[in-house]
């Protein structure tokens, strides 16, 4: 028999959420079968099974915190089948010990003591009838206010999963809404949180591990860095007649189209090469001033905003920076991105016009210094000089920057530069 363990999953990731097993026990499983998938701060990864056989018990369940190294669930040799020898044997070895713990002295009072710490993950409810249940099923009984002893679950070894607590909660609420209540016996049921704190009907959700750190991270940003932003405007006339002269050229040519990313992201590279400083980081009382230039391109997934980068950014033409974007972009839209995919970028770039906003100010990437916001493009009159007026295609731009190291003039003529290289679109040619 071995254990189904949570791997190490990159230095700065220590935990994640089962998000959902794609097994159950009783199962057959070949080695590099699939058995879950793990949510963590970044990307959600798929933990397969190392050696084939039977999985003879799940340990953590859907929607629990586990760390790497932790076992989640054990795989034996077998036939498969929720009653087979190898499942059998380790209830049997189990159940002596959740008997014992609920029975001692020292676990009454609900104290966390020497016993409960080295119980299996399946373990004693507490209320000495020896009825074993998942830390999960507990938790959410406890937050129902369910009685487990009423819970009746549906392993033939009698253990009680959070899934049998969610079942046993909806029938005991249609039982009792389609059984009339008498008036002398009946007692009101207490009101839920819900109930108590809003006065009209509310769904409340949990967030996702990826929501909860992204919320972290913006807050960290505006509490750590001085930013402000800087705005400008583009006359996207001459990238406009570029994209729809050689579009169907370089569609055919390079198997990929041509958007308006590659223009961006020359564009920001050449305005980083003429303003260091603003392709750097903080690191202490130390400025880092990066040589090269990965730039995170910010992608809306189904979880949330990821953004991950396009390495080498200076030494690729526009085909390779549009198919390693539209690769990046449908491996976020999948939830295939690795680690590598998300880390060490040195600049970012959003694109809110791709929704319709005209104009926002985007927050930073830390640890990274500057964040360039794209926006809609919009006809808008335009003087072309004293007596002459034109409707021109113009998209506002918008350069959100940490002002410890920044200073304005450098942020303006940064925003200035990369305006200019976007409307002499051929000007970009030389910035390789």
């Amino acid at each position: 028999m071995s254990d189904i363990i949570v791997p190490a999953m990159g230095e700065s990731i220590t935990e994640g959420t089962i998000s959902k097993w794609l097994v159950k026990e009783g199962d057959s499983v070949g080695q590099g079968d699939v058995l879950l998938e793990l949510e963590t701060d970044k990307v959600n990864l798929e933990i397969s099974a190392e050696e084939a056989g039977v999985v003879q018990k799940i340990l953590r369940q859907e929607g629990d915190t586990v760390v790497i190294g932790e076992a989640v669930g054990l795989i034996g040799s077998g036939s498969g089948g929720a009653e087979s020898t190898g499942a059998g044997e380790v209830a049997a070895t189990q159940a002596p010990e959740a008997s014992s713990v609920a029975t001692s002295p020292s676990s009454v009072g609900g104290g966390v003591k020497a016993e409960e710490k080295s119980a299996p993950p399946i373990s004693s409810n507490g209320d000495g009838n020896g009825q074993t249940a998942s830390p999960s099923a507990r938790k959410l009984a406890r937050e129902r206010g369910i009685d487990l002893e009423q819970v009746q679950g549906k392993d033939p070894l009698g253990r009680v999963f959070q899934e049998d607590v969610k079942t046993h909660n909806s029938a005991e609420v249609s039982r009792t809404a389609s059984v009339p209540a008498s008036p002398t016996t009946s007692k009101p049921a207490p009101p839920s949180p819900a109930q108590t704190e809003y006065s009209k009907p509310v769904e409340r959700q949990r967030m996702s591990r990826r929501r909860a750190t992204i919320a972290k991270r913006l807050v960290e940003a505006q509490q750590t860095a001085a930013m402000l932003t800087t705005f400008n405007e583009v006359d996207m006339t001459a990238i406009l007649d570029v994209r729809k002269r050689r579009k169907d050229k370089f569609k055919e040519k390079h198997d990929v189209g041509l958007g308006f990313m590659s223009f961006f992201t020359k564009a920001v590279v050449g305005a980083l090469k003429r303003f260091p400083t603003v392709n750097a980081e903080i690191n202490g009382d130390d400025i880092v001033l990066k040589k090269y230039y990965d730039i995170g391109i910010a992608v809306s997934a189904k979880e949330g905003l990821v953004v991950p980068v396009v390495r080498d950014a200076d030494r690729l033409g526009f085909a390779e920076i549009e198919k390693s974007i539209a690769d990046l972009a449908g491996k976020a839209r999948s939830n295939s991105l690795s680690l590598a995919d998300l880390q060490g970028g040195t600049f970012t770039i959003t694109n809110g016009g791709i929704f319709g906003s005209l104009l926002s100010t985007p927050i930073l990437n830390t640890p990274q210094v500057g964040i360039l916001g794209m926006h809609k493009i919009q006809l808008r009159p335009i003087a072309i000089d004293e007596e002459r007026m034109e409707n021109r295609p113009m998209m506002y731009i918008a350069l959100s920057y940490d002002h410890r190291i920044i200073d304005g003039s450098e942020a303006v003529r940064f925003l200035v530069t990369v305006k200019e290289l976007l409307e002499d679109p051929e000007s970009l040619l030389l910035e390789g």
